[in-house]
């Protein structure tokens, strides 16, 4: 098992807090977590595979333990947070790497990507979307949001951060509820209630309709560059369900596919299993 880092720099003047496990030296692994965790999501893996691999998991700004700018100073979005993550890979001197890309983390890696082929070992892709097949029941309400931004429908939203909203995203669709730490949901619920953090969340959910329009784009880096892609799916997840995972296939080759009998948080309940994946993928 490796030392984890914990480290703060300023990224474009925010403090962004990152995790560090591994070598430098070693094949990069870049961790970028979804919504409404932090890197906190990522403390296993980064002990689990900091012998073989140089592991970086940083916190959007709004989230975990990086600053949370007022809305009136900084601009909360998806390309926003992008390009923090470039700047923070580029002040650590990483110019090759694979990425781990998890709700959030999908649009934001994805990006990336497409923009930096070059840069890109592999992507290991669990419960992120590029597909709007994997948009379900779930996004309904959020669809209302974009479709009409009034605080109704934005109050509608607030719910999927609530106490019991977590403890849902981590709990629903697991094989057994009490092998998931209540810690989880306790972290993240102090980083959302900071003042003005619910605004922030709901920025988010209305900037998410950006990443559906970059879908094709997406799509097409999936099948110009073919990157090697290993798919580590919770199947039972309502989020982001396996209908999302499977549109993957279509465009891309170079795929190992991989669904589990659990949901959102697919690492809190087969985190041994999609460990040992990854590490037989990335020896690859």
């Amino acid at each position: 098992m490796s030392n984890v880092k914990h480290t703060t720099t300023q990224v474009n003047g925010t403090d962004i807090f990152y995790r560090e496990a591994g070598k430098k030296g070693n094949p990069v692994l870049v961790l970028l977590h979804g919504y409404p965790t932090s890197s906190h999501m990522y403390r296993n893996l980064l002990r689990d595979l900091g012998n073989e691999y140089h592991l970086i998991a940083p916190d959007y700004p709004g989230f975990g333990r990086s600053a949370q700018p007022a809305i009136a100073d900084f601009s909360y979005t998806f390309e926003n947070y992008s390009r923090i993550i470039e700047q923070l890979l580029a002040q650590l001197g990483i110019e090759k790497f694979s990425l781990y890309l998890m709700d959030y983390g999908a649009p934001v890696g994805f990006r990336i990507a497409s923009r930096n082929p070059e840069k890109i070992n592999s992507l290991i892709i669990q419960n992120g979307c590029a597909y709007e097949e994997g948009l379900e029941t779930f996004w309904d309400p959020i669809k209302a949001y974009w479709k009409d931004k009034t605080a109704e429908n934005g109050k509608a939203l607030e719910g999927f951060h609530s106490p019991d909203g977590l403890k849902w995203q981590y709990t629903h669709g697991v094989p057994d509820a009490a092998a998931i730490s209540p810690d989880n949901w306790e972290l993240d619920l102090r980083h959302l209630q900071r003042p003005e953090n619910n605004e922030i969340q709901l920025a988010l959910f209305y900037d998410y309709q950006t990443n559906v329009t970059l879908y094709p784009e997406w799509q097409q880096y999936f099948r110009t560059h073919q990157p090697k892609t290993l798919i580590v799916f919770g199947k039972n997840d309502y989020i982001f369900p396996a209908s999302g995972a499977e549109a993957y296939k279509k465009d891309l080759k170079n795929i190992d596919f991989n669904l589990y009998d659990t949901g959102h948080f697919a690492l809190e309940s087969f985190g041994a299993e999609i460990t040992e994946k990854i590490r037989q993928f990335l020896k690859k």
